[in-house]
């Protein structure tokens, strides 16, 4: 049985449009699963599922006649003659593939479905190919709530945290507890004990490693990027010096800023971006470095209790929306702003006196609200707790 994500609804609601529909995001986050939710949702006999990461599928797309794969696809069983569903997993592969596809839709009518890993190759070909053409959704690891519905915990946390008693507390503690040491992976979150979930963290991390980076990536110096990797596992809610990651790995910053413009790409890392009225000095300063998923950088790096728990924090608001952070050179900091409106800190065990720099700062650079993410229990005011 298949378990639903809160990102299938919102896909739902266009699976009947001529568009076609492209999911991305990082490895091992559930695409193929969704794919095949939705191969098997259609009630059609005349579709179609073919999987890219078989060299042998990629050859069907491998021609310079676009004739010759509507033959393909009629050998395979397609009437092009009535509405066609075609469900492709893995589009990173195939270079062309964007052409191709706005050629079936524009000529067959063709409802695609497909899924890739690598954002900077599908929102920048597919934009160019396929523009009006298609809508694009991202797929990240679970949140939290998915994380409880994937463990079959009927645990309904209340929005309000005035109504979050010790009680109620104790018993979602230990789980957050296991999403932020263990992450969000949804193969990593069914297995039943703690050295399967090492252990599928471990094969998750090679398996980028090998069809991201060395297969996809082409780049001459790949245990250069894996020491990177690494690195930035180690330094996560920490600012990006390129300069310094370039001393270290041996390499140019040049060099470095392309590795990392990949890894990004490919959902390995996020940067965030301080937030500023002028969009210059957002660009001009150090952005902050945030990994996909605490459970990997808990398994590959040392990282103390806080930085985990603000990486889990990012994981949660990343969905919701454009994330910056915010600093002055006195060492003052906001964690995350979210939409230029919501500030937020995050505290293992927050002071009234954190309540109070935070709305002070809040109110001075003009946002809307704020409020303290706690890890751990709390009575004070404008408190909220990273399960929510």
């Amino acid at each position: 049985m298949i378990k639903k994500r809160n990102i299938f609804q919102e896909i739902n609601k266009y699976i009947k449009s001529p568009e076609a529909i492209i999911v991305t995001g990082m490895r091992r986050t559930g695409k193929t699963t969704l794919l095949n939710y939705f191969f098997n949702k259609i009630d059609s006999d005349n579709k179609l599922f073919i999987d890219l990461e078989n060299p042998v599928n990629r050859k069907y797309f491998e021609v310079e006649n676009y004739e010759d794969v509507r033959s393909t696809f009629e050998f395979l069983g397609i009437d092009l003659s009535k509405r066609s569903y075609i469900f492709l997993d893995e589009i990173q592969f195939v270079i062309q593939l964007p052409s191709i596809v706005k050629y079936f839709i524009d000529h067959y009518k063709i409802k695609f479905f497909m899924t890739g890993s690598a954002s900077f190759y599908l929102k920048n070909l597919f934009t160019e190919s396929l523009a009006g053409r298609k809508y694009i959704f991202e797929l990240f690891p679970l949140t939290f709530q998915e994380f409880l519905y994937f463990k079959n915990l009927n645990i309904v946390i209340p929005d309000n945290p005035d109504d979050i008693s010790q009680a109620i507390f104790n018993t979602v503690s230990p789980y957050y507890k296991e999403y932020i040491q263990y992450g969000g992976f949804p193969g990593v979150v069914l297995k039943t004990n703690i050295d399967e979930k090492k252990k599928a963290l471990g094969e998750i991390f090679s398996s980028f490693f090998k069809l991201e980076v060395v297969q996809l990536g082409d780049y001459r110096r790949n245990k250069v990027i894996r020491n990177l990797m690494l690195l930035l596992l180690s330094r996560i809610g920490s600012k990006v010096n390129i300069y310094k990651l370039s001393t270290e790995l041996g390499i140019s910053w040049p060099t470095v800023n392309k590795y990392i413009s990949f890894l990004e790409g490919t959902y390995f890392i996020t940067l965030i971006r301080p937030f500023s009225r002028r969009r210059d000095t957002e660009i001009r300063k150090r952005p902050k470095v945030y990994i996909c998923d605490s459970g990997l950088a808990n398994q590959f790096a040392i990282v103390d209790e806080g930085h985990l728990f603000e990486n889990s924090i990012y994981q949660s608001l990343r969905v919701k929306g454009e994330m910056n952070y915010y600093s002055r050179k006195s060492g003052v900091e906001i964690d995350f702003i979210l939409n230029k409106v919501d500030s937020y800190k995050v505290k293992i065990n927050p002071t009234e006196s954190d309540v109070r720099r935070l709305k002070s700062l809040t109110e001075e650079i003009r946002l809307k609200d704020f409020k303290i993410i706690s890890k751990n229990y709390s009575t004070l005011e404008n408190i909220i707790y990273g399960f929510m």
